[in-house]
């Protein structure tokens, strides 16, 4: 059983005021079109860092980048300081610089976690919320180098971003790993499950979570793969994925918001997914080991 937790309800997890008048300030300058740094960017998760005892902020490495410094951020939260085994789950966004919605929708679900730490009860969860701060900067899906980052991964890329991803990846070796994308394609909610068994069954409760906030995507056809209920078991060649050779295998969901609906109802929808994802897999786990 666990100890007490750190923090236990969001009355005893108040969210001081600094940061999360940082985070409202952040968001609404994105939704106004301003473009931001990415260090302005992840100022409320600094500040909230400093001030929480269940998360904390590291870096996974540095770079030049035309003349500008880059950087990779990471950020991990734990519900108590316990020793012992957990479920890893990594969850990535801002991949492509011009979807700032799982980013914020990210940001969002750990300021959530903080206010109630039940929340990530079992997990270690990795969570990287600018995985391309250049193309960020820059208002562009590609990196500087004018790449499609989501398309360099276990192709030998000498992309910063893809070599400190991927090196990260492989020292955790997650138990699952979580995309957030944004498609200006689509009007709804949809994902890509790459495995149909396991991966299914957490992206499912996820979209009908997150359709308390915007429709789901039911399009026979969606990104020109074939699709079932939001639910896609194609994807493209190069994605951000567990390392080819992993055994196990952790699950891999990439969740895809309206690009062109309100930024706020997409942060929302991303939220909820999180949540449903969460406890799914929680479940999941108990429910094998029960076997």
């Amino acid at each position: 059983m666990d100890p007490e937790p750190l923090q236990n309800q969001a009355e005893t997890c108040p969210l001081r005021e600094a940061w999360r008048q940082e985070a409202d300030r952040v968001a609404a300058r994105i939704a106004s079109g301003e473009r931001i740094s990415p260090d302005d960017l992840l100022t409320p998760l600094r500040l909230q860092t400093a001030d929480s005892d269940c998360l904390t902020h590291s870096c996974l490495g540095r770079w030049e980048e035309k003349g500008a410094g880059r950087a990779l951020d990471r950020f991990v939260f734990q519900r108590t300081r316990e020793v012992k085994r957990r479920i890893k789950l990594g969850v990535f966004a801002g991949i492509h610089g011009d979807e700032p919605a799982g980013i914020l929708g990210l940001m969002d679900f750990v300021r959530e976690l903080d206010a109630c730490p039940i929340l990530g009860k079992e997990y270690e969860l990795f969570l990287y919320p600018l995985c391309n701060p250049g193309g960020f900067a820059a208002g562009t899906r590609e990196s500087p180098a004018g790449l499609d980052l989501n398309r360099q991964f276990w192709r030998d890329s000498a992309e910063p971003e893809v070599r400190l991803l991927e090196a990260e990846i492989l020292s955790v070796s997650f138990d699952g790993i979580i995309a957030l994308h944004s498609d200006d394609t689509s009007a709804g909610f949809y994902g890509f499950a790459r495995d149909r068994l396991m991966s299914e069954q957490m992206l499912a409760p996820a979209l009908e979570a997150a359709a308390a906030f915007l429709p789901r995507d039911d399009s026979a056809i969606i990104d020109g793969f074939h699709a079932v209920n939001g639910i896609i078991h194609s994807a493209y060649d190069g994605i951000l994925t567990a390392a080819p050779g992993q055994r196990p295998q952790p699950f891999e969901v990439i969740l895809e918001s309206p690009q062109l609906t309100p930024l706020d109802l997409q942060r929302r929808g991303f939220t909820a997914a999180l949540r449903a994802i969460l406890q799914s897999y929680r479940e999941f786990i108990a429910y094998g080991a029960d076997l």
